[in-house]
C-alpha cells in the first residue's frame, strides 16, 4: 500500500504536503465560516466558490500548455509561494479586523489563478517524482490519501481555532503550513527537465491539446463524468455550513464533524485504491463510486438529523473520492508524455474549472427552493451520470486494451477471440494451454 514512498522525491512530497494540505483545509473551513457568519447568505457561499475556482475554467488549457513547456518543480515553488502569501494576507486583514467580503472575493479569485497552473503542474509532476511506473497508481491514490487525512484533520482543527480564537488565526497556521512544502520541494533531486523553444505556437500546442482530449474517446469520457460530477455534486460542499447552522442546528464544531465524517470516508476510498495492485478493473469502480456518490446526496438532503448525516458523510467522501482518483489514475495511464501537462489541465478544468459554475448555481437553487433540494437535485444529476458512464464501458474496453498491452500492463493476447473482454474493467488471465493428450 506504500510502495510508491520507496522513491525519494515522492516521499518529501508527500511528507511536505501532508502538512500544508492540512492548513489549507483550515482555510477553506473558515473562509466559509467567515463568509456565513457576515452575511449569513447561502448565495454568498455560492459566489465565495465560484470566484476561487472559475480562473482554472479558463485559464487551465494556457497553463497546461507552460507546464508541458517550463520546468514543472520550479513551476510548484513559485505557485506554493504565492499561496502563502494569499493565506498570509487573508490572516493580516481578519486579524486587524478589517477583512470584507469583497477583499475574500479579490483573493479567492487570486488562489483560483495560482491553482490554475498548480494543479496540472503538481499532477504532472507525480510522474517524474515515480522512477518505475508501475507504482504510479499508488502514488495517485497515496496522494489521495494525503489530501483526505488533511480533510480529517483540517476541519477538526479549523473548527476548534474558529470557536476558540477565530479565522484569522486560522489564515495564519495555512500561511505557515507551506514552509513544509517548499522546504520539501528544495529539497528534491531533481533532474531539470527539457524546456521547448521559446519560439514555440501556443495556440497550435493548445489546439494539439484539446483535440487529443477531445478526440480520444476514453479520455474525453472520464472528463464529462467527472465534470458532470463535479458541477452538480461537489457545490454540496458550499452550503455545508448553511446545513450545519440551519438544517441541523448547530455551530462550526458541527461543521466541523461533518466534513470529517466526509473526509473519513474518503480516506476510507483512497486507501481501497492504495490496495489495488493495478490499474485494471478501474472502469467499473468509477461507475459505482459516482454512483455511490449521488446516493448520498440524495440521502443528506433528505436528512434532518445529525447523527443521521454523520452515517452519511462517509459514503458521499468515499464516492466522490475513489471516482476523482480512479479517473486520475486512468487519464495519467493511458496519457502520452509529452501531451500529460495540457492533459492534466483539461483534468483540472472538468474537476475543478466547472465547480465554479456548479458553486453559482447551487447558491442561486439554494436561495429559490432550499439547501436540501438543492443537494437531492445534485445528487440525482451524478447518479444519471454513473448510468451513463457504465453504458459506455463496453467500447472504452477495447479502446483501451491496446495500450494496456502496449504498456504492459496487459499481457498480449495470445487468441484475439479470447481476450475480447480484456479491459480496463476486467482484468486479463491469460488462457491456459491444454496439456497433451498421452
Amino acid at each position: 500500500m506504500l510502495r510508491a514512498l520507496r522513491h525519494r522525491n515522492y516521499r518529501l512530497f508527500f511528507a511536505g504536503q501532508s502538512l500544508s494540505l492540512v492548513g489549507t483545509w483550515i482555510t477553506r473551513i473558515a473562509t466559509s465560516w467567515l463568509i456565513y457568519r457576515l452575511t449569513g447568505s447561502a448565495l454568498l457561499l455560492g459566489v465565495v466558490g465560484f470566484c476561487g475556482q472559475i480562473p482554472t475554467l479558463f485559464l487551465a488549457p494556457v497553463a497546461g500548455v507552460f507546464v508541458d513547456r517550463w520546468d514543472r518543480h520550479r513551476v510548484l515553488v513559485v505557485t506554493q509561494v504565492l499561496s502563502m502569501l494569499q493565506s498570509l494576507a487573508l490572516a493580516v486583514l481578519a486579524l486587524a479586523g478589517v477583512i470584507t467580503v469583497g477583499q475574500v472575493l479579490a483573493l479567492q479569485v487570486f488562489q483560483g489563478v495560482i491553482n490554475a497552473f498548480d494543479t496540472p503542474a503538481r499532477q504532472a509532476f507525480v510522474v517524474s517524482m515515480i522512477e518505475d511506473r508501475g507504482d504510479l497508481p499508488n502514488a495517485i491514490a497515496l496522494n489521495s490519501s494525503m489530501v483526505n487525512a488533511s480533510r480529517i484533520l483540517g476541519p477538526s482543527i479549523g473548527g476548534v481555532l474558529i470557536a476558540a480564537v477565530g479565522e484569522g488565526w486560522c489564515f495564519l497556521v495555512d500561511a505557515i503550513s507551506y514552509l513544509a512544502v517548499l522546504a520539501s520541494l528544495l529539497a528534491m533531486r531533481v533532474v531539470r527537465e527539457e524546456r521547448r523553444p521559446d519560439g514555440a505556437n501556443l495556440v497550435e500546442e493548445l489546439t494539439t491539446g484539446f483535440r487529443y482530449v477531445t478526440g480520444f474517446t476514453p479520455i474525453r469520457t472520464v472528463l464529462i463524468l467527472l465534470a458532470v460530477v463535479s458541477t452538480m455534486g461537489m457545490p454540496y460542499t458550499v452550503l455545508m455550513p448553511a446545513v450545519a447552522a440551519k438544517l441541523l442546528h448547530g455551530d462550526a464544531h458541527t461543521l466541523g464533524w461533518l466534513m470529517t465524517a466526509s473526509g473519513v470516508g474518503a480516506l476510507a476510498g483512497a486507501f481501497f485504491l492504495a490496495a489495488r495492485p493495478s490499474v485494471l478493473g478501474l472502469g467499473r469502480v468509477i461507475a459505482t463510486a459516482s454512483g455511490t456518490f449521488g446516493v448520498g446526496l440524495i440521502a443528506l438532503g433528505l436528512s434532518r438529523a445529525l447523527w443521521l448525516s454523520l452515517l452519511i458523510m462517509p459514503l458521499i467522501g468515499a464516492g466522490f473520492m475513489v471516482s476523482l482518483a480512479g479517473s486520475n489514475t486512468i487519464i495519467q495511464t493511458i496519457t502520452e508524455e509529452h501531451l500529460r501537462g495540457r492533459v492534466m489541465a483539461f483534468y483540472t478544468m472538468a474537476f475543478l474549472g466547472t465547480a465554479p459554475l456548479g458553486s453559482l448555481v447551487a447558491g442561486v437553487l439554494a436561495d429559490r427552493i432550499g439547501e436540501p433540494a438543492t443537494i437531492a437535485a445534485g445528487g440525482v444529476v451524478c447518479l444519471l451520470g454513473a448510468g451513463w458512464f457504465a453504458s459506455r464501458l463496453p467500447r472504452l474496453r477495447e479502446m483501451v486494451r491496446p495500450i494496456y498491452v502496449e504498456r504492459g500492463i496487459l499481457s498480449p493476447p495470445v487468441e484475439e477471440a479470447d481476450d475480447a473482454d480484456a479491459s480496463w474493467v476486467e482484468p486479463v488471465t491469460p488462457a491456459r494451454p491444454e496439456r497433451p493428450v498421452g
